[in-house]
């Protein structure tokens, strides 16, 4: 039977951690500020916001909301960018994604400081995670999945890890951090011939087409790590994963669960990004 890999006590120790590394900050001066833009009230928005709100507060990240309307205009959304761009006293940015479709979200997203992108959506952020230097954060449940790795003590140098998903938001930028830690990496996707193979060579596999039940029995193998970052509506309205969760639960050495995983770290990295943000900003990166 697999070990279940809650993320939650995953979490907690790295909200403790940037909890210490924030206390050092305000002791030299510096209050750790998040600034969220969020245009109009969308549900997931909202729930999202609840749990980064709950975060700040635990690891003494003061917040600084922009809530705007659904009809917000592209020059007003830009001028709220440009007003976080340019105040030192804000360290990150949480923009929520996606924008109503008749702004620009691209051009958005552009705008913004890739040293306040703590959520990974510049294309400087991009960049910084494929390149392994320069400035921005990765997507947040990409580093999440290590951030889970790291808190059971995986170590992946030599494991061949096996990513299936290839958008910018977790799969590519997955597979870059993986590389990172010496990992041999195989990026997959639905269209990959023969996947349930490949996925069987996996040490860790990592599920992130978006695609409930993509990653059957025939793609597991004895002993394998498996991170389901999949978020589907399942036939009885509940949350799946991209995972068969039983089939995965009586061969796997680990299983993240949906929900209840990957996911919720989350917030704790964006937090992390937020503390971090502002070390770089103040010259403080070796505080706490």
């Amino acid at each position: 039977m697999a070990e279940l890999w809650k993320g939650a006590p995953a979490a907690a120790a790295l909200t403790q951690r940037v909890a210490d590394q924030a206390a050092a900050l305000r002791a030299n001066g510096v209050t750790p500020t998040l600034a969220i833009v969020r245009v109009g009230e969308r549900p997931e928005d909202l729930a999202y916001e609840r749990g980064a709100l709950k975060r700040c507060e635990q690891a003494g990240v003061a917040v600084r909301p922009f809530l705007l309307s659904q009809q917000v205009g592209q020059e007003e959304l830009l001028d709220v960018i440009a007003q976080i761009n340019s105040d030192p006293a804000i360290h990150g940015c949480l923009l929520f994604r996606p924008l109503p479709p008749h702004l620009d979200e691209a051009a958005v997203c552009a705008a913004l400081s890739p040293a306040k992108d703590v959520d990974g959506v510049t294309a400087g952020s991009l960049a910084a995670v494929f390149s392994g230097t320069g400035q921005g954060f990765p997507p947040c449940t990409a580093q999440a999945c290590l951030e889970l790795l790291d808190f059971h003590g995986y170590d992946l140098t030599g494991k061949r890890a096996v990513v299936v998903g290839r958008s910018l938001v977790i799969g590519r930028p997955v597979a870059m951090l993986l590389l990172q830690r010496n990992a041999t990496v195989t990026l997959c996707h639905t269209r990959t011939a023969d996947l349930a193979a490949e996925c069987r060579r996996a040490d860790v596999l990592i599920a992130a087409a978006g695609r409930a039940g993509v990653i059957g029995p025939d793609c597991l193998a004895p002993g394998q790590v498996v991170l389901d970052v999949g978020i589907n509506a399942g036939a009885d309205g509940g949350l799946v994963g991209d995972v068969d969760f039983p089939a995965a639960q009586s061969l796997a050495a680990a299983i993240t669960p949906v929900p209840g995983g990957v996911g919720s770290v989350t917030t704790s990295v964006l937090i992390s990004h937020v503390v971090r943000a502002a070390q770089r900003a103040t010259n403080q990166e070796g505080c706490g």
